[in-house]
């Protein structure tokens, strides 16, 4: 007996080391990092078959998966606007819970629904709407533990396409891109019980979502606002370093990327800027900013909704109407540029994640690649389609929600359902 428990217990622990959860924007460390053995090196169709699908409403906000569920939010609109956070079984699709609330969206466009996915954190789960709506809920139950509306609370300057920026969970604190008046861009709120830890900045929110980093034991919040890239201290809010920069329509969309002791940010209006952090990351220098003649006439490289990979001193990204563009990361100056991975669109999008030497890109239509990337040039090596574009996002049909890559499984929803679709290697 004690033999066959002992057994059961080391089968599990290899399952559990072999499988990642995908808790937050962009997985565990929010870098799109996907660490996984046992994954497909090609697809064996056009078309993947999903594991289990299941209707929900529109929305923009990407699923996150842990400890077996699948967590997402949407917006049905009738028989009156509300929003609604879901979690649902990992394995089956069943809904586990359900929690709604009235919210109509005041001058906000894009109104398809939420953008912030929600994160896991130790047995809580926290969601925010577009209008501000902070929610801590137990991701188990669906209880809700406490709540906060920021827009009441905190005067919103709302961004022109409403709040977007996924909270950053930093020890006991949750950081939150309130985009509120009076110093409060960005709030500390204790995790636990939603009380105001600190506040800081002027600045109107944009849709980048935190990232922490670190460096000698000292850690730094990045954050990318419509007015600025900054650094903050994560226990007190004070200004590390600061660099004023308005991107346009607050178009401060990708998620900062750290690589090397530099942070690289890009953005369709105003192009890339390239930081060099000092010591410990509490100091910072310009390093190259490079912005075109315009939208279409553009330098380097100016990304929407893209969030670049950076590999072996070369950025990788997609520009403003969906080409695929390689850098020189020291000067940004421009290697090559393909236009194959995602049809020519304004604003055409690819998330890239990361698996060991492959780039893995879901684009906006629906198709998920396998690629390497290099100077020599962009290398497809399979393509299939995943899910299909929906046009309450966008008119012309796009998926623009990040997928989430778990348990050797990729999730991924459009404006009327959420699927599940196995990437294990047979």
């Amino acid at each position: 007996m004690k033999k066959t428990i002992l057994i059961t217990l080391i089968l599990l622990s290899i399952f559990v080391a072999s499988g990642q959860d995908w808790p937050d924007w962009r997985g565990v460390q929010r870098d799109a990092v996907w660490k996984e053995s046992g994954i497909v090196e090609k697809f064996d169709a056009e078309v993947i078959v999903p594991k289990w699908s299941v209707q929900i409403a529109p929305g923009y906000s990407g699923p996150t998966v842990a400890k077996g569920k699948v967590y997402v939010t949407d917006r049905p609109e009738k028989p009156a606007p509300l929003e609604r956070v879901l979690c649902f079984d990992e394995q089956n699709g069943e809904k586990i819970w359900e929690f709604e609330y009235d919210c109509d969206y005041i001058g906000v466009g894009y109104p398809a629904g939420p953008r912030a996915s929600v994160v896991i954190n130790e047995g809580k789960a926290y969601s925010l709407g577009t209008m501000g709506h902070l929610f801590c809920f137990d991701a188990n139950s669906g209880k809700v533990l406490w709540e906060k509306d920021l827009n009441t609370e905190y005067d919103i300057v709302m961004p022109i396409w409403g709040i977007s920026s996924t909270p950053l969970i930093v020890d006991d604190k949750i950081i939150v891109h309130v985009s509120g008046s009076n110093n409060a861009s960005i709030v500390a709120f204790d995790k636990s019980t939603g009380k105001e830890i600190w506040r800081n900045l002027n600045d109107r929110a944009g849709y980048s979502a935190p990232v922490l980093i670190e460096k000698n034991g000292v850690r730094v919040i990045v954050n990318w606002t419509e007015h600025s890239l900054s650094g903050l201290h994560p226990e007190t809010g004070e200004v590390y370093w600061r660099f004023p920069w308005e991107t346009g329509s607050g178009m401060s969309i990708a998620t900062p990327v750290l690589y090397k002791d530099h942070i690289f940010v890009s953005a369709f209006y105003s192009g890339s800027l390239l930081i060099r952090l000092g010591e410990n990351y509490t100091s910072a220098e310009k390093v190259w900013q490079r912005e075109g003649e315009n939208e279409r006439n553009t330098d380097a490289l100016h990304c929407v909704m893209n969030t670049p990979v950076i590999i072996d001193d070369y950025i990788y990204g997609v520009d403003s109407y969906g080409e695929l563009r390689c850098l020189e990361f020291a000067t940004g100056d421009r290697v090559w540029e393909d236009q194959t991975a995602v049809k020519r669109a304004r604003w055409a999008n690819i998330h890239f994640v990361q698996e060991e030497d492959k780039t893995w890109m879901f684009n906006e239509q629906g198709e998920l690649l396998i690629t390497e990337l290099s100077p020599q040039g962009f290398k497809e090596i399979s393509r299939t389609k995943l899910i299909e574009p929906t046009r309450k996002q966008h008119p012309r049909g796009v998926v623009w929600t990040h997928p989430a890559f778990a348990n050797k499984h990729v999730f991924i929803r459009n404006d009327k359902e959420l699927i599940c679709a196995s990437l294990e290697k047979k």
